[in-house]
């Protein structure tokens, strides 16, 4: 009985790094970005626990981006943040002022001062933002994440890490110890969190028109009729 549980048991998949996700792929233009400490938070996290496979509408996000960008003071970046929903978090990016150094600077020199402005704008705003998240998090019932960017380096401070169960057949739990036995992975949820990596680097294209048809059947089904007309 013990072992028949085990078989049927779902593997956890946890993103253990999201800034894989803000690559070029994701945002044009990220260029580099800090490796430092891990994101995510301690301990448990405020919001609610998701039930089923909930998906985020259309209207939701920018309803929730437009709280968000209401929100925010307004001397915080020079120009509008970029904003990402889902079911599970709010990340909110901004861009903040490019560091002026003298004529002859190497890149190793101005990486150095956008990331020293990068975090002294995370102190800074500390206090703000818990508040802001709280506020939000009541809200939205999401948890909210920050990142920041300076010339072209981006650092995400905070990131949710969310399990997500998935049933695996023999051929695909092969593939996730083959990456185990190699040593690219520790775990089958660090490979098969590997393995949406991959597939996010290599299939950008396909994945963002992907986006733009589901963006697209989002705004027909909001402009068709409703229960109440």
């Amino acid at each position: 009985m013990r072992r028949a549980a085990q078989l049927i048991t779902s593997n956890i998949v946890i993103m253990f790094d999201p800034r894989e996700f803000y690559e070029q792929w994701y945002w044009p233009g990220a260029g580099r970005i800090r490796r430092g400490a891990p994101p995510g938070r301690r301990g448990r996290p405020r919001g609610r626990v998701r039930r089923g496979e909930e998906r985020t509408t259309a209207e939701q996000r920018q309803r929730i981006a437009a709280w968000v960008a209401g929100r925010l003071p307004a001397g915080w970046y020079i120009e509008a943040p970029q904003i990402e929903v889902d079911a599970d978090e709010i990340l909110i990016v901004g861009r903040l002022p490019t560091v002026e150094l003298p004529t002859g600077s190497s890149a190793e020199d101005r990486a150095t001062a956008e990331a020293a402005r990068i975090a002294g704008h995370r102190e800074e705003t500390r206090d703000q933002r818990v508040q802001i998240a709280r506020e939000a998090q009541d809200a939205f019932d999401r948890i909210v994440s920050w990142g920041a960017r300076c010339g072209e380096t981006l650092e995400i401070f905070t990131s949710a890490s969310v399990p997500v169960m998935t049933r695996l057949h023999m051929p695909e739990r092969h593939v996730l110890d083959t990456l185990i036995d190699a040593g690219v992975c520790r775990s089958r949820s660090e490979a098969l969190a590997w393995c949406v990596r991959l597939v996010a680097r290599n299939e950008e294209a396909w994945i963002s028109e992907l986006r733009e048809a589901f963006a697209h059947v989002e705004d027909v089904r909001s402009r068709g009729p409703s229960p109440e007309r």
